[in-house]
Order: C-alpha cells, then sequence, then structure tokens
C-alpha cells in the first residue's frame, strides 16, 4: 500500500480545508462512536470542539491503541476525516480492520519539534485529531490547542496524561483470551474502560467490551463470567480492501 510523502508543517495546508470550508460531516455538532462506547460520553459521541483524552496506561495491559480505533471507526465511515500525529505504530492495516477509511486518514508519525505547529494546522481542518503528547508539552501550549479545537470544532484526542480534559479514557483492566493450556494464540481482549472528566462528565463510569469483539467491540454481559472465554473469536472484517483503497497520505516532518 503505497502512501505520499508529504515533508514539513507547511505542506498540511495541501492536506486540510480551510476553516471556513462546508463541514464534511454536514454540520452535526456529535461524530458517531459504535454504539457501545457511547456510555462513555456526554454526548453519547465525540461533541466537536471538545477535548477527548485516551491515557496511555501500563504498556503490558494498556488496549489503549485499540481503544483509540474504537473510537475513531463509526466517525471515519460516517465521512469524517482523521489524523494521527506523533505513534510512529498506529499501522494503517489495523486501522483498515477497525473500519477507519483509509482515504480519509492522515498519519502524522515523527512531527518532531513542529508538535505544536502540526498539530495546530490539523485542527484547523480535519475533523478527528488523535495526538501522542510529548513529555515536554507545556500547559500553556495544551491549553491553545484545546482552545484552537473548540473555535474549530475539530475534536483533539491527545493520548497520554492531558489535564483539563473533558472527558478521559483509561484501560484499567485487560485479560486476553485464546491461549489454552500451553497452546493456542491471543485473540481478543476484555477490557474494563473508565472515563472521568468535568462537567456531564464528572461522575466516573466503567464498562466492558471486547478489543476486538464482534463488529470490533461489543459490551461484555455482567453474567458473561466463565462463559467469556468459550466464546469463538469472530473473523476481522477489513472494511476497505487494499485494492480498493487510493494512496494514503503520510505527513512527515522536515
Amino acid at each position: 500500500m503505497a502512501g505520499r510523502m508529504v515533508v514539513g508543517s507547511a505542506a498540511l495546508a495541501e492536506l486540510v480545508r480551510p476553516a471556513s470550508a462546508p463541514d464534511p460531516a454536514g454540520g452535526h455538532r456529535v461524530l458517531p462512536v459504535r454504539p457501545e462506547l457511547t456510555g462513555l460520553l456526554p454526548n453519547r459521541g465525540l461533541r466537536r470542539g471538545s477535548t477527548i483524552a485516551v491515557g496511555a496506561g501500563q504498556p503490558r495491559r494498556s488496549g489503549a491503541t485499540s481503544l483509540i480505533l474504537a473510537l475513531l471507526a463509526e466517525a471515519s465511515r460516517a465521512g469524517s476525516w482523521c489524523a494521527v500525529v506523533g505513534v510512529p505504530t498506529f499501522g494503517a492495516g489495523a486501522a483498515a480492520e477497525a473500519g477507519i477509511a483509509l482515504d480519509r486518514l492522515a498519519l502524522v508519525p515523527n512531527p518532531g519539534p513542529e508538535w505544536p505547529t502540526v498539530v495546530a494546522a490539523l485542527i484547523d481542518g480535519v475533523d478527528v485529531v488523535v495526538t501522542a503528547v510529548p513529555t515536554t508539552v507545556s500547559a500553556s501550549v495544551a491549553t491553545r490547542l484545546a482552545a484552537r479545537a473548540r473555535q474549530r470544532g475539530s475534536v483533539l484526542v491527545p493520548y497520554g496524561r492531558w489535564d483539563g480534559a473533558d472527558v478521559t479514557l483509561q484501560v484499567v483492566r485487560g485479560v486476553w483470551e485464546g491461549l489454552g493450556p500451553g497452546r493456542g494464540r491471543l485473540r481478543r481482549r476484555e477490557v474494563t474502560v473508565s472515563a472521568r472528566g468535568r462537567g456531564a462528565a464528572a461522575r466516573p463510569k466503567e464498562i466492558k467490551v471486547w478489543l476486538p469483539g464482534d463488529e470490533l467491540t461489543r459490551v461484555i454481559p455482567r453474567s458473561a463470567g466463565a462463559s467469556a472465554g468459550r466464546t469463538a473469536a469472530p473473523r476481522l472484517r477489513v472494511v476497505a480492501p487494499a485494492a480498493a483503497v487510493r494512496p494514503l497520505t503520510v505527513v512527515g516532518s522536515a
């Protein structure tokens, strides 16, 4: 799957739409998410102008990348543009399996020192901007980016610690399924996702889902218990076959 490399933050002008251009999602203030995740969000979706942080968690049990994929999938299917900044391990193959339209996905794997400029430029023209949070980011820069997203009607999804987010999602527990006594392979994970925030999201919430599961995510009934380990894993469906995908735009720093 060949991609086109666009070098430097100045070249982002070729990718993003002007802020005054028509809203490609039809002006809807809330972008859809999978039904299983609606209970975690105060507007039951990704409200334009909001900041929805995803905690990185502990590497061995995180599941944060799978959660990000699940968050983006429905908005992407509905026609929204998405961008992922500063996550070099984010794969186009996994994105396609999650249902994300690759011809509306921009990847900026290594923004370098221009990170604030790159994120700001994408906020101006992309519906959902996911970005890994550099350890050196200052509170003032974070505040300005959140304010820019609020002004432009973009959804900012910081991946990592981000103080002041409207909602912070975190995978707090995870158990893999698929391994038998000394044999088998990992197929999917039962994860518990917590949500906390401010305003309408001030009351903490938790749900359990499969990542991936039936149609990639599924709420686990409280009675699933011991039978969950015997549930057959579904096949993953690639929404956009390679033959039908236009070249993926990859944006990099100079």
